[in-house]
């Protein structure tokens, strides 16, 4: 049997996730009302209940996320969620809370979370003992490291391929609720790692001023595909559940084009969804938002991944300017302009600024407000007016199901039978009188035309046969209602026969790889920490939530390194790095200071608060 591998794409609401699906999703993942890590993208058990029964008739799967920390007055809420979700269908759980597995649940799937922060085979290994079915790796794994843990167990692997990256490691960022009252863990990150800072050295010396030192481009593995399947992973998720429309269908829709490509000669894989989806719009990742691309760690550290001058979208690149006039400017390629389109450059001063387009006249591009702008100035389309009102349209991506119709005459009038590609079927019989045709001309082809009109049904015409004995005439009214009756009866069918698959969590023992929690496993609740005890953990901190220690905490460890980016990395750039940086370096962001540690042989950068007292080992 051959292997699925699914595209999992974002659904910030309902429309969303069915834009998704349009655009061949094989599974979306939605928010609920409560307990996920967007409190900004939560929707109604109504909506979700909708958009599975959507989802199921392409054979597509839905995945809720229930991946905040819990506390324990939150625990009974949250159980009683769940149930609700299971009774309308929704196929997996993605949690972070180790309490889930602790109460009494439906046969629901569980999937671990990347917030579980899923580094080490060990840990990958313990959860699929638990009882879940597939777990969401971290983004900072590279090839071998994937390879490595699937090597160690047969657990589901996800992957994220596309979208923006989190600069610390999942579940291990506490500088929103050290700076403030929101939590990450909760569902309300402040975005701190997208905030303007100053790096100063050890002795006091600013180095850089006012740049988004912790800002780091988007994630693209779109080229990466075959050798992510050959490391294990089956599920290619795309990050994104607060972006727009244009950006889920665009995304959606490269990587679909890109996958089936790998698919349609393999003897080993295949798409884990029905359906073909037709575009009107050719998909391209760089028209939609995001920071620049990097493919991060999955080839190992190699390259510089910041986007330190500015969080917001750079957009697909045009060209340079090539002068700026009066009215307007010379761009090259000024060709695949539109007007309305929103220009992104670096200003004189080296800052993000822009401008939009108000009309193109021959050559010379005319903004709305003019601005000055330098001779080879690099210029990038950050919004693409005609490709966003392209891709907003329903119809720029229609995913059909291939049906075999065929028409049979009975004693009392006549019987249509569908058949759909993965051997659903519907059957319907119109009793009534039959009549032959007045003229000798065939009436098939007549009917052949009007039973291949499929129109907005989620079907389309694969093979037609009619047999009849004699030349029988249809009215047209006729011919629609038994295409009509029978293509929604075909649709009941599908949805009703759809398999879920069920997994009853039972309680195990099996020991967790370590004996001592610190914070950064989240234990928030009664629960989560006789998860823990259960399986032989024999001490366990409170969550940071819980016991934050203001002004010394450690509030975040990321492979991301500013020595690096600045070319002053004693492991990889020792040949040309010149002369030590001073430490400690500190970030400055208003009243806020955080100094960084190295620590080179894990390849690590940890930020603590500015009381914190370090020691700083010496690098040779």
């Amino acid at each position: 049997m051959k292997t699925k591998i699914e595209i999992l794409a974002p659904a910030k609401n309902l429309v969303q996730g069915m834009a998704a699906i349009n655009a061949g999703a094989d599974a979306v993942y939605i928010g609920a009302p409560q307990f996920g890590a967007r409190t900004n993208a939560t929707n109604s058990v109504e909506d979700i209940s909708e958009l599975v029964k959507y989802a199921h008739l392409f054979k597509a799967q839905v995945f809720v996320v229930v991946n905040t920390i819990l506390y324990d007055e939150e625990l009974a809420d949250c159980k009683k969620l769940i149930h609700e979700l299971y009774a309308i269908g929704v196929d997996a759980l993605i949690v972070q809370d180790m309490a889930i597995m602790e109460m009494d649940l439906p046969p629901i799937v569980i999937h671990a979370s990347t917030q579980a922060n899923n580094r080490d085979p060990k840990h990958v290994k313990f959860l699929k003992d638990a009882g879940m079915k597939r777990v969401v790796l971290a983004r900072e794994l590279n090839l071998d490291q994937i390879k490595e843990i699937h090597a160690a167990s047969d657990v589901e692997l996800e992957f994220f391929v596309s979208g923006a990256l989190c600069v610390s490691f999942s579940g291990n960022c506490y500088m929103s609720i050290a700076g403030g009252e929101r939590s990450a863990n909760r569902g309300s990150c402040a975005q701190n790692c997208r905030l303007p800072y100053h790096l100063i050295d050890g002795t006091g010396k600013t180095l850089i001023a006012n740049s988004h030192l912790l800002s780091i481009k988007d994630l693209d593995l779109s080229d990466q595909l075959p050798n992510l399947i050959e490391a294990g992973i089956t599920s290619f998720k795309i990050e994104g559940r607060l972006k727009d429309v244009v950006y889920v269908k665009n995304n959606t829709s490269y990587l679909r084009k890109k996958l089936d490509a790998f698919l349609e000669n393999s003897d080993q894989y295949q798409k884990a969804s029905s359906g073909k989806t037709h575009y009107n719009f050719e998909a391209e990742m760089d028209r939609s938002f995001n920071r620049g691309y990097t493919d991060y760690f999955v080839n190992k550290r190699t390259e510089k991944i910041g986007s330190w001058e500015s969080p917001k979208s750079q957009g697909q690149y045009i060209g340079k300017l090539i002068e700026s006039k009066a009215n307007g400017y010379v761009i090259e390629n000024y060709e695949k302009l539109n007007n309305g389109d929103g220009l992104y450059f670096l200003n004189e001063q080296g800052e993000p600024d822009g401008v939009q387009i108000n009309i193109i006249i021959k050559d010379i591009v005319v903004p709305n407000t003019h601005k000055p702008i330098q001779p080879g100035t690099v210029i990038y389309r950050n919004s693409d007016a005609s490709f966003n009102k392209l891709v907003e349209r329903e119809d720029s991506a229609v995913r059909k199901i291939s049906v075999n119709l065929k028409l049979t005459e009975t004693k009392t009038g006549f019987q249509l039978e569908a058949i759909d590609e993965d051997g659903h079927k519907s059957r319907c019989e119109f009793a009534f009188e039959k009549a032959l045709a007045k003229n000798e001309e065939s009436t098939l082809p007549n009917i052949q035309k009007n039973l291949s009109k499929t129109g907005n049904t989620p079907f389309v015409m694969d093979d037609l046969i009619v047999e009849f004995s004699q030349n029988w005439f249809l009215p047209i009214s006729r011919i629609n209602e038994m295409r009509r009756e029978v293509l929604e009866q075909l649709i009941d069918v599908r949805i009703n026969e759809y398999h879920r698959e069920e997994i009853q969590i039972t309680k195990t023992n099996h020991p967790y790889p370590v004996t001592k929690l610190d914070y950064t496993y989240n234990v928030a609740n009664h629960l989560a920490r006789s998860f823990y005890e259960r399986h032989g953990v024999t001490e366990i901190e409170k969550a940071f939530e819980l016991q934050w220690d203001p002004g010394k905490s450690r509030v975040m460890t990321t492979k991301y390194c500013v020595k690096y980016e600045l070319g002053k990395c004693p492991r990889f750039q020792r040949d040309t790095m010149g002369e030590k940086l001073v430490e400690p370096l500190v970030l400055k962001q208003g009243d806020r200071e955080y100094k960084l540690k190295f620590n080179c042989k894990p390849c690590e950068m940890e930020i603590w608060e500015r009381d914190a007292e370090l020691t700083f080992d010496d690098e040779e």
